[in-house]
């Protein structure tokens, strides 16, 4: 959650962002909800316009799937829980935000502060950032 309102906030002044999320290889889904979500939020935040991708594909698909010019790699594989990366790319520098879950236990603060709060806030809520106000 932290992550999204991190690479939110930077969209604004590096409009070319990718997307890299690797989870275990029983992981249903591809790419992951946090990282489309991400994504959303990115494209929604952006100021600029990103510089267009000249890449040429030498196999189709080898560049992500893109979500509005942001292109999102997902891994799967044994041995990862869940990890993300967003990378921004600027002239002459690029910003990485990345955070690592080596563990489901990381899990269970955002959990424990949703089950707190749940029964405060009125009607359907969806996304945990809206318990960290």
């Amino acid at each position: 959650v932290l992550m999204m309102k991190v690479s939110e906030e930077i969209a604004k002044y590096f409009p070319n962002a990718e997307i890299i999320e690797l989870h275990h290889n029983h992981k249903f889904d591809a790419p992951s909800g946090t990282a489309k979500l991400t994504a959303e939020k990115i494209a929604a935040a952006r100021t600029l316009h990103p510089d267009e991708d000249e890449t040429k594909e030498g196999l189709p698909g080898v560049r992500g799937g893109k979500y509005e010019d942001i292109p999102i790699h997902s891994v799967r594989l044994p041995g990862y829980v869940a990890h993300q990366e967003v990378l921004f790319g600027g002239y002459g520098e690029i910003l990485t935000v990345r955070h690592d879950s080596l563990d489901r236990k990381s899990f269970m603060p955002g959990v424990m502060l949703a089950c707190h709060k749940v029964m405060k806030i009125p009607g359907l809520v969806y996304g945990l950032e809206n318990y960290l106000k």
